[in-house]
């Protein structure tokens, strides 16, 4: 394979003309990109100007004009907020618990999936586990209440039909257990999804590594381990850097959608306070001061989580 030569940086002209030739070459790849370049210019980097909102007295009638600089203000009065520290507890160990047992698990998946020889078998498995990512969560919402529901939902039913005489609860309405009900539903819901990535990754390793590994009488455990684990890494090293990234946002609308009134106490998230203080309360500095926060804290897990992945393996990492 034939490598381009390599064009001094300070050869400005050269640039531009490779510039050219590669635009005119692939111009068809060009276009393509420009749906999202738009996307990202209109809804990520347009809307940074409203990130000086948090440092003024803004008002929505006054508009910016009329709103002046107060420095910190609105974040010593949004951590002076109990409901923001309540929010920011929960924000961080529903993350946290989504993280640990969620993240393994399209690994896991993945490599059963890849394991299934018969290639029926694996699409249907696959498409079955993919297709919960497509029902929104609204409409899981409803399917929570009519299997809890203790006065018509299929579990307690099913329960009193077997001749159970104990007490039974409604998880949906139990400040203990809705915590479960929102990791486990957003493990069954996104796993499906998250296998796509990994079994492309799978698909890519050479298969005379396995034929050497069966002649050197490996089982399939350790070719697992071994081969497809190690082949997989920096796949996994470069999404566990982005889950850690998106730590801080803990799902607005799977808990916006099933949530209610009885577990807020331990359902409430910075996305959520943010909503209420923002749209219904009218407190727009300080809501833009709690997103700002929280976009501070996701910028500054993934540098670290980079910089930890590049010290573990320098192979690793997004950058």
């Amino acid at each position: 394979m034939m490598h381009k030569p390599k064009i001094p940086v300070h050869d400005t002209s050269l640039l531009k003309s490779r510039l050219r030739s590669d635009i005119r070459r692939d111009y068809l790849l060009y276009v393509m990109l420009i749906p999202g370049l738009i996307y990202v210019l209109m809804f990520k980097y347009a809307p940074m100007f409203g990130v000086s909102i948090a440092f003024r007295d803004y008002s929505i009638f006054r508009g910016f004009s009329d709103a002046p600089f107060v420095g910190m203000d609105n974040f010593i009065k949004l951590f002076s907020r109990s409901a923001f520290i309540r929010a920011l507890k929960n924000n961080i160990l529903i993350s946290i618990l989504k993280l640990v047992l969620g993240f393994p698990f399209p690994i896991i998946l993945s490599l059963m999936i890849s394991e299934l020889y018969h290639s029926g078998a694996r699409r249907f498995v696959q498409t079955a586990v993919i297709l919960p990512n497509f029902v929104s969560w609204i409409v899981i919402n409803g399917i929570l209440y009519v299997m809890f529901n203790l006065s018509s939902g299929a579990i307690p039913g099913i329960l009193k039909s077997l001749g159970y005489a104990g007490e039974i609860t409604n998880i949906m309405n139990q400040k203990e257990t809705f915590i479960w009900v929102i990791v486990f539903s957003h493990i069954w819901k996104g796993a499906g999804m998250g296998t796509v990535v990994y079994l492309a990754a799978i698909a890519g390793i050479d298969r005379n590594l396995y034929e050497a590994a069966s002649i050197d009488g490996a089982g399939r455990l350790r070719k697992m381990w071994h081969i497809t684990l190690s082949s997989i890494r920096p796949t996994i090293v470069v999404l566990l850097i982005f889950r850690v990234g998106e730590m801080m946002y803990a799902g607005f609308d799977q808990i916006f959608a099933i949530s209610n009134y009885l577990v807020v106490s331990h359902a409430d998230i910075i996305d959520t306070f943010v909503y209420r203080l923002g749209l219904e309360q009218q407190k727009f500095s300080e809501a833009a001061a709690a997103g700002l926060f929280q976009s501070a804290i996701g910028l500054v897990l993934v540098l670290v989580t980079n910089a930890i992945a590049k010290k573990v393996d320098s192979d690793s990492g997004i950058m």
